[in-house]
């Protein structure tokens, strides 16, 4: 990013390509003259009033540039600093969505004084200008990135500061603690009382709670931001691929009789509950003579692996019709201890579940078994919920989540300085190197909202937007 933040920006805010509105948008301390030169506004331009404009198609002098013809009209919106996104002046110039207009708008911007602004670098400017702190400034970014409604919603709320407000309350007890035990050090000649041992220990006590749960908060506000990976696995011709289009709710996936249909992985991307999944229909996996199979399935096989070994959670699909197999029965094996999920399906087939679930359970190493029938949709809504229960871990939504790993390593930082302050408390080591783990904690919250993150932090996180943004 640039290091100065008196020049003029520019840039188009909307997709490439055609579309019905495009923007341009300018910010810094020449924003309105050099929209000046680009549109002819039918009134004068005011703060925050759309007002009616001209397109100027014309490069040479004002006076020429009076008389030239209009090439498009549009809507002007003028931003006076502070009051606008970036407290500079900024002005948005939305016309019609041709490229070959935005384009123009643009090149004449950025002859006329502008530069073309660095990706990230509007929002960028409204962080240091404080109009932002950087959770927020991280929301914008996943706001626009954002594939799911529940995706949208907890952008909106981090925008609206409710990570940060969740901080400030321990930040601000953080800070008394800290002042505290400086004003015992500082003022020891005047008699001040030093905070006795159990005091400290109590306010530290009180601190590390709403952390361990805001620490908490990244398992479900982690699978919510980046979403997962779901792999259907299974033999050939156990329902795999019929399974994953009744998750999809449409034939994405070849179903045949014919065993080993599927050669090849299969992926689309679904929403349960909010929770972006990428769902993955494997080949079927036989670990009979390899050498018996056509090329193309033993390749498939070898792609099914793994895609089982980097899925998050595993659909293990059995066959209501047929008893376990070893081959089903080293699988069960392999998943022990990871996020699994066994689907008997074909359940249509067999006049009384019971007695198939019975006749299953003691090969299935533990793991409850959901009825399934991906051709009547029996059990479908059940393995969506074991689904989404076993995503989120059965963490429960809430504002203010940690949402990505630089805000949990923050926190988690905190938390750790916190307990060795603990630690040096119970130890009756001397304030002075309380107070140097105290600090510690202090200024991973303020990393946190980004008080003191680095200039090459903020710049990785900023160089993630879309320019324009």
């Amino acid at each position: 990013m640039s290091d100065t933040a008196t020049d003029t920006i520019a840039a188009i805010s909307t997709p490439p390509g055609r579309g019905g509105i495009g923007i341009v948008r300018l910010s810094g301390p020449q924003a309105a003259s050099i929209a000046s030169q680009l549109v002819r506004p039918h009134q004068p331009l005011e703060h925050a009033r759309a007002r009616l404009a001209d397109v100027l198609d014309a490069e040479d002098t004002p006076a020429a540039r009076a008389h030239s013809a209009r090439i498009d009209e549009a809507l002007v919106t003028f931003f006076a600093a502070p009051n606008s996104y970036t407290a500079e002046d900024l002005v948005e110039i939305a016309a019609h969505g041709s490229p070959v207009v935005l384009e123009l708008l643009l090149r004449r911007a950025l002859d006329c004084g502008a530069r073309l602004a660095e990706p990230g670098e509007f929002t960028q400017r409204a962080f240091l200008a404080g109009r932002l702190d950087l959770t927020q400034a991280e929301a914008v970014r996943d706001l626009i990135d954002a594939q799911t409604l529940t995706q949208a919603r907890q952008a909106a709320s981090q925008l609206g500061g409710a990570l940060s407000h969740r901080v400030a309350p321990v930040k601000q007890s953080l800070v008394e603690l800290i002042a505290l035990l400086e004003a015992g050090i500082d003022f020891a000649e005047d008699d001040i009382d030093v905070a006795p041992q159990a005091e400290i220990a109590r306010r530290i006590g009180e601190l590390m709670p709403p952390l361990a749960a805001l620490e908490a908060s990244f398992a479900r506000g982690r699978i919510v931001h980046d979403g997962l990976t779901l792999a259907i696995v299974g033999r050939p011709n156990v329902g795999k691929s019929s399974l994953f289009n009744r998750l999809v709710e449409r034939d994405r996936a070849i179903v045949t009789a014919s065993p080993g249909t599927t050669r090849d992985l299969v992926t689309e991307r679904i929403s349960l509950g909010g929770i972006p999944i990428e769902l993955v229909d494997t080949a079927g996996l036989r670990e009979g003579a390899r050498e018996a199979l056509e090329e193309a399935e033993q390749l498939g096989i070898r792609r099914s692996h793994e895609a089982l070994a980097d899925a998050a959670l595993v659909l293990i699909v059995l066959d209501a019709t047929q008893p376990v197999e070893e081959d089903e029965r080293r699988l069960l094996t392999a998943v022990e201890g990871r996020p699994a999920i066994v689907a008997i399906n074909k359940s249509d087939l067999v006049k009384s579940w019971t007695e198939a679930a019975q006749a299953a359970e003691h090969s299935l190493n533990g793991f409850a078994a959901l009825s399934t029938s991906a051709l009547t949709g029996q059990g479908i809504g059940a393995l969506r919920d074991r689904i989404l229960s076993l995503a989120t871990g059965g963490a429960a939504a809430e504002p203010g989540m940690l949402t990505n790993l630089r805000q949990h390593r923050a926190v988690t930082t905190a938390l750790a300085a916190l307990t060795d302050a603990a630690k040096a408390n119970a130890g009756g080591i001397p304030h002075e190197m309380i107070l140097l783990d105290l600090y510690r904690a202090l200024w991973a919250l303020d990393s946190l909202t980004g008080q003191t993150t680095s200039d090459d932090i903020l710049n990785l996180i900023f160089s993630t937007f879309c320019i324009g943004k």
